[in-house]
């Protein structure tokens, strides 16, 4: 079965080559994308560069989530592949990067870099030699979101600490309301539920010591945090464990569940999902206050490094990277922009804009998923045997650091 699929995404690979050999015309700049549903935004984004750059215009492929970064590294690695190519961030920009795929950025070839801040920038840039490879698209913001109307419903005050969240899910319960939708059957979203409600408890203070090998996640705070978790379970949907991504979403879009635990960036599909829905994104339970949302920065533009029109593709990066660009990706893609000094004009965007003024990081995404295990892999699997009863708050932590561990030198003990 695997050899099979390893032929298949070859084959797509191969065809994507057809393609971008297909296209290669004086004037014309591929561009590959895993975000086939925002093909209506980004050509009517590209309208605009071609109306900015006459003679130039973008050609726009997406391919499957799931399949692109196989497609897109192995294209690379044939010398072939888009133009410009939207990457990921963090430790999913390192292999392109480091294997040179990719044109480094400065502001000798982007001057737009300036536009960027010092955080967007090092999600975009290779640990190894610190050059940015990727104009930065957008932040991502961890936190809570709720159904006012069913709160209202239920004559229930919003959550501002963990004890007045706990007696507003049991509020909401004893209403035969679900009061967080979110089940833990799909693993990426178990690290997203666990940053959400252990990172108050945490505090930057932790991240700072992890960082600097002052502690290990098998260090109390991190346990105890963890452990918190378990508290909630009784306000889960009935058979959680079984309760994946999509029928989360569902329960909260069509008014079944008062909150959902994710990002800022659920808050255009549900929109889309339920028009009537009439949302709130708070900050996630502190123990004596509202704490900290987590926050990390999400995708980026870069170019090839082979190839054959990089004059042409230069300047479709340098035009991501412009304020033009940026406020009208934002408003149209739902997002908050990477550029801090473009706003959304979305309210709730908004709100969300001025929570990440004290933002945590996303933990094991912005510095542990690197190498493999990653963090975040350990991270899920740990939280989702957790939550079922197999295993204890300690052995999350254990195992997360002993996995670690294996390439994390400030982890091995001496």
């Amino acid at each position: 079965m695997v050899k099979q699929r390893m032929q298949r995404l070859a084959l797509m690979a191969t065809a994507a080559w057809g393609m971008a050999l297909g296209a290669a015309q004086a004037g014309e700049v591929t561009f590959w994308t895993w975000r086939q549903e925002d093909k209506a935004v980004y050509t009517d984004l590209f309208a605009d560069f071609t109306k900015a750059n006459p003679g130039i215009t973008v050609k726009f492929e997406a391919f499957p989530n799931e399949n692109y970064n196989t497609i897109v590294s192995t294209a690379l690695a044939g010398g072939k592949g888009a133009d410009v190519l939207h990457v990921r961030a963090y430790g999913g920009l390192e292999a392109l990067a480091k294997a040179n795929y990719l044109v480094p950025l400065s502001t000798t070839n982007v001057p737009e870099l300036k536009n960027l801040p010092a955080d967007a920038l090092g999600s975009e840039s290779l640990r190894a030699d610190g050059k940015v490879y990727a104009v930065s698209l957008a932040g991502q913001t961890l936190g809570i979101l709720i159904n006012k109307d069913l709160f209202a419903k239920a004559g229930v005050a919003v959550p501002t600490d963990w004890a007045s969240f706990i007696a507003a899910s049991k509020a909401l319960k004893a209403k035969n309301i679900t009061p967080i939708a979110n089940g833990t059957a799909t693993p990426w979203m178990d690290a997203v539920f666990h940053s959400v409600f252990a990172n108050p408890f945490l505090g930057p203070q932790f991240v700072a010591d992890v960082l600097a090998g002052k502690a290990t996640f098998e260090d109390k705070r991190f346990v105890d945090a963890t452990a918190k978790l378990l508290e909630l379970r009784d306000f889960m949907p009935a058979g959680f464990t079984g309760v994946d991504y999509a029928t989360s979403q569902q329960l909260f879009s069509t008014g079944r569940a008062a909150m959902f635990v994710g990002g800022s960036f659920e808050i255009g599909p549900f929109r889309r999902a339920n028009p009537k829905l009439n949302m709130d994104f708070i900050a996630p339970p502190g123990p004596k206050g509202a704490g900290l949302v987590s926050r990390f920065f999400d995708s980026g533009f870069a170019i090839n490094a082979k190839s054959e029109h990089q004059a042409d593709a230069t300047k479709l990066v340098r035009w991501l990277a412009t304020p033009a660009f940026a406020a009208k990706a934002a408003e149209k893609l739902g997002n908050i922009s990477s550029l801090s000094s473009v706003t959304n004009p979305d309210p709730l965007l908004g709100k969300v804009a001025k929570l990440n003024a004290t933002a945590m990081p996303y933990i094991m995404l912005v510095h542990f998923r690197y190498e493999a295990p990653t963090g975040s892999d350990l991270l899920q699997d740990g939280v989702q045997k957790m939550m079922a009863g197999t295993m204890t708050a300690a052995e999350v932590g254990a195992t997360v650091t002993q996995g670690i561990a294996k390439y994390y030198v400030p982890f091995q003990k001496k």
